[in-house]
């Protein structure tokens, strides 16, 4: 209540003005005494302040006050205190008698109820909304308002009570058919009846019932329980999810659990995840009355329903804070939804001039269709555990990575096989992207839907997306170390690339050879060094560790990722970084066994624990990450000079093909 620096060091206590101060007063057995009405004004017999606004009669007390010789000292003081949040308008602490539900007297019903219910994130269950129940207080179900659900209870002139359970209930009491009445104020107001106990006229009570109350009786309202509907209620009783803003902990996640355990002995839900808010572009939170509203309906308009679809699912964890905006959305689009769209124009296109029928595939999984359907099952297989644990952004980046996978790797590396008409290409893309389309369905409705019927729906027998059965994984299809293999293989490519953009050698310029340094090099066929070669367009592919005389190898301790794991013994192991032979500590990083000594302890090092730097000799250009590095050999002789400029004409002729308007199809003669 009171610290010594703070204030006075004294503080009163109004008891009818405030909920702690209430609760100390009836403890000590002191009366609550309330000279405020219910419009704000003080009572017209108080002195000074009869009749003004609460707010108002600061002036005059301060005044009286100090004219009495009671004032200690007079400064400005700014004090936490309600406002209106349309309005801003100075609200007041107010005790009201009400009517209340005994919910302390279902304290361990309740927390039995949340230890039995998952929460998503699981630090909810015992955190906040655990708390919130550990410290739980009688539910004050009444309100004065007009709007709302009319309280069904009647009250005689002899304080007799009579709780109406139904609307037949209430015309057998008042002798009077209501089949017809709205039963809301002020009809159900002018309802009276002869009180069961004592005859006399009963009146309802003015008060309405919390709106919160109507949210937590939903599972029942809906279908009319106990009175009607008692199979369909006990079918779907209780809710497998639901979800809704962490804010909920204290609203409707409450009420649910709370009507549902006090009604049924079980809570109304069995799975919840708690979301959190949505930001605008500057991380305030959107409301009316600043003006930072993002509009859906518009925002829709413009970028589609399933891009908004997707953002809210998949570009951020759900319990997480997240800003939106229209940038935001344009990028899902560009990201997601247009490589997908693409993905199965290529398909379309491709399997449209061949003449190619679905199922007909033909001839021997190539080592690039063997990891396009292992990726595609056990994508399936990872999201479909994600979904389990309602974690749509695993769920979502899983499905991101295998648009990227397909459409930058599998139909980039296969281009000339769907030109020559490969059934066996054809077919795996088929089957990969129809499994796409279906495990994205859930995420966006619209454009699978569109694409299934384009491609799908015929040949599948099923006439939507949504009717498909969820695609079955085939274990046997997984290569987990194929996949590994050819992550190592896009990792050397994008590092080959850097090292291109470095140099500034464009792609079309063949290379004599590259180098590679990395922890798996050894594990590559001569198939996957190829699919290397061919994309980063050099004639051989070596080992680093054999040419380290081209380049001068440095390491330094990264003391970023250094402190999290070594806190104080940083120092002590960024110097053993410094003093070890590079070249040797660089080689042992790239096998994964990095390793120094700190006083005479061994200690082992992660790549990302020590920065390895290759310099190149002249003529040459190298790109690191992760441990790995790749250098390219820049020396061009006549005959790479030649093959550069045949693969320069090789694109202008395509470009004059495009310029020209010709179709895939159209051969120059």
């Amino acid at each position: 209540f009171v610290t010594t620096s703070d204030g006075s060091g004294i503080v009163h206590l109004a008891p009818a003005f405030g909920a702690d101060d209430l609760a100390v007063c009836r403890g000590f057995g002191l009366p609550v005494v309330n000279p405020v009405r219910p419009d704000g004004t003080f009572e017209e017999d108080v002195r000074l302040v009869g009749g003004q606004f609460f707010k108002h009669a600061d002036e005059a007390l301060v005044a009286d006050m100090q004219e009495r010789g009671l004032l200690f000292k007079r400064v400005p003081y700014e004090h936490a205190y309600p406002h209106c949040w349309r309005c801003h308008t100075p609200l007041i602490y107010y005790a009201l008698p009400s009517w209340y539900i005994r919910t302390t007297a279902a304290k361990d019903a309740l927390l039995a109820q949340n230890e039995a219910t998952n929460w998503y994130p699981e630090t909810i269950q015992w955190g906040r909304y655990g708390d919130w129940l550990r410290n739980n207080i009688d539910w004050a179900l009444s309100r004065s308002r007009y709007w709302g659900t009319p309280l069904p209870i009647w009250r005689c002139e002899n304080d007799h009570l009579t709780a109406v359970g139904s609307r037949a209930e209430l015309a057998e009491l008042a002798e009077d058919d209501f089949s017809a009445i709205d039963p809301h104020r002020p009809y159900v107001d002018d309802i009276t009846f002869e009180c069961p106990q004592c005859e006399a006229t009963a009146t309802r009570v003015p008060e309405v019932i919390d709106c919160w109350y109507d949210s937590g009786a939903m599972p029942f309202a809906q279908f009319g329980y106990p009175t009607h509907n008692v199979e369909e209620f006990e079918k779907s009783y209780p809710a497998d999810f639901i979800c809704e803003a962490i804010d909920q902990t204290r609203g409707w996640f409450y009420t649910l659990m709370a009507v549902g355990t006090l009604v049924t002995g079980s809570n109304s839900y069995r799975n919840v995840v708690c979301l959190g808010h949505i930001l605008d572009a500057e991380g305030r939170k959107m409301s009316k009355h600043l003006g930072n509203v993002l509009e859906p309906i518009p925002l829709m308009d413009a970028q589609g329903a399933d891009a908004l679809r997707w953002f809210m699912l998949a570009s951020g964890s759900p319990w997480q804070a997240r800003r939106v905006s229209a940038e935001a959305m344009q990028e899902v689009v560009s990201k997601v939804l247009s490589t997908l769209w693409s993905i199965a124009s290529f398909q379309a296109l491709y399997g449209g001039i061949s003449d190619w029928e679905p199922g007909h595939g033909g001839g021997e999984f190539t080592l690039m269709d063997r990891w396009a359907l292992s990726r595609t099952h056990s994508t399936v297989r990872d999201v479909d555990a994600a979904l389990q644990r309602f974690d749509s952004q695993s769920a979502g980046r899983l499905i991101a990575d295998l648009i990227d996978d397909l459409s930058n790797w599998y139909v980039r590396r296969s281009r000339r096989r769907f030109w020559n008409a490969d059934p066996t290409a054809l077919q795996t893309l088929h089957v990969c992207l129809r499994d796409l389309l279906l495990i994205m369905a859930p995420f966006t409705p619209f454009v699978t839907e569109r694409l299934w019927q384009d491609l799908f729906a015929a040949a599948e027998g099923v006439d939507s997306v949504h009717l498909a059965a969820w695609p079955a994984v085939d274990e046997a299809l997984i290569d987990e170390d194929l996949e590994e293999q050819m992550a190592l293989v896009r990792r050397l490519v994008e590092l080959g690339r850097a090292a291109r953009a470095e140099s500034g050698i464009k792609i079309r310029q063949p290379l004599s050879r590259a180098l590679v340094a990395a922890e798996r090099w050894s594990d590559l066929d001569d198939q996957a060094r190829q699919q290397i070669a061919d994309e980063l367009n050099v004639l051989s592919l070596e080992s680093l560790s054999d040419a380290e005389a081209l380049v001068h190898v440095t390491v330094k301790p990264n003391f970023r990722t250094l402190g999290k794991r070594f806190g104080k013994r940083t120092p002590a192991v960024a110097a053993a970084i410094g003093a070890a032979e590079a070249s040797e500590l660089a080689a042992q990083i790239r096998r994964g066994e990095g390793q120094v000594q700190v006083e005479g302890e061994t200690l082992s090092l992660a790549a990302d624990e020590v920065i390895v730097t290759e310099v190149p000799q002249e003529g040459w250009t190298v790109a690191s990450g992760g441990g790995e590095s790749l250098a390219l050999d820049l020396h061009l002789d006549d005959e790479l000079l030649l093959l550069g400029t045949a693969r320069d004409i090789v694109r202008t002729l395509q470009q004059a093909r495009k310029d020209s308007g010709f179709e895939v199809t159209d051969r120059i003669t």
